[in-house]
């Protein structure tokens, strides 16, 4: 009995220990590990280049965006059956234009154009339009704008088009503010590997691994390699954005997936590291001020306009 209370006591010694030491270091990070120094920091992300204010991915949402004072662009590429990497949300052309057809079916020239007006998928209800319908080349975005940060999401598995991305980033200089950006962590393997230069996200894997290490104490004594962490602001969900996923329309769901993840000490410790945190998609005040009220450093919206006056009336502060 007595060498099993004693056991126990050590245990507890030990346990009251560690809980004291994670603690400790969840909010002095850097006795620990060395911080992060990206090039850039973006508090006013453009979402597909402000699709609620001109036709998404477009040059001209681009080009309006960044007048407005974005600090960053986000888009998806894809590869068309010529080898271009055309800037294009979906795989398949359908929703966009109205014709049943893959990207990778086509060749750039042929491509259709946009519909005249085009519901923005974080705002339901709502369209963006413009005059500047057609795609564009994600070689003339980095030609056109050579030092605006961009993070680019890559949604397939495909080993060409990762290459391709790579070598423009390479060939226009900017792999210090180009970030690699994919919920699939095969597919970030990938990219990590033709590119380990460019800064990247969190997939959905390693981000409930953070979580994991987060909730078990151990995250401040675990090294990451990732620059940026993005993630949805669960308070748009069944409200400005409907899911696909049947299960996501719960509310209840989305009230543990909000409690479980929307944690400032977390948010606190990774931009300490010199990390950066940037939530989507907020196309109304409302939710920016939510989500910079929880600890992120940078957010995502359709509407850059409605975003920099935002930042106007409520300066945010550079993280430091």
């Amino acid at each position: 009995m007595a060498e099993a209370a004693l056991w126990l006591l050590l245990c507890a010694l030990a346990l009251g220990v560690y809980m004291i030491c994670s603690w400790y270091f969840l909010r002095n990070p850097l006795l620990l590990h060395k911080k992060k120094c990206l090039a850039f920091h973006s508090r006013h992300v453009s979402h597909r280049g402000g699709a609620g204010e001109r036709i998404e991915n477009t040059m001209a949402a681009f080009t309006h965006a960044v007048k407005e004072g974005t600090e960053m662009l986000e888009l998806d590429c894809h590869l068309t059956q010529d080898g271009y990497v055309v800037v294009s949300h979906d795989k398949n052309l359908e929703r966009q234009t109205g014709y049943n057809i893959d990207i990778s079916s086509l060749k750039f020239q042929d491509l259709p154009s946009y519909k005249e007006k085009l519901e923005v998928t974080f705002n339901s209800g709502h369209y963006g339009t413009g005059q500047d319908r057609r795609f564009t080349l994600l070689e003339d975005v980095f030609k056109k704008f050579p030092k605006i940060p961009i993070n680019i999401e890559v949604k397939e598995n495909n080993d060409l088009l990762i290459e391709k991305v790579s070598s423009l980033v390479k060939q226009y200089k900017r792999e210090g503010i180009t970030v690699w950006a994919t919920e699939v962590s095969d597919i970030m393997a990938k990219c990590r590997k033709q590119n380990p230069f460019m800064p990247y996200s969190f997939t959905l894997r390693r981000g409930s691994l953070l979580l994991v290490l987060y909730y078990t104490g151990l995250l401040p004594f675990v090294p990451l390699g990732e620059g940026l962490l993005q993630f949805y602001l669960p308070r748009v969900i069944n409200r400005t954005y409907i899911p696909e996923e049947t299960f996501l329309r719960k509310k209840f769901v989305i009230s543990v997936i909000e409690k479980l993840t929307m944690r400032k000490a977390l948010f606190e410790h990774l931009v300490k590291r010199g990390m950066q945190v940037q939530l989507f998609v907020c196309n109304q005040e409302s939710d920016m001020d939510a989500a910079f009220a929880v600890g992120a450093t940078g957010v995502m919206s359709d509407y850059p306009t409605l975003l920099s006056d935002y930042i106007h009336k409520n300066p945010i502060p550079l993280a430091m």
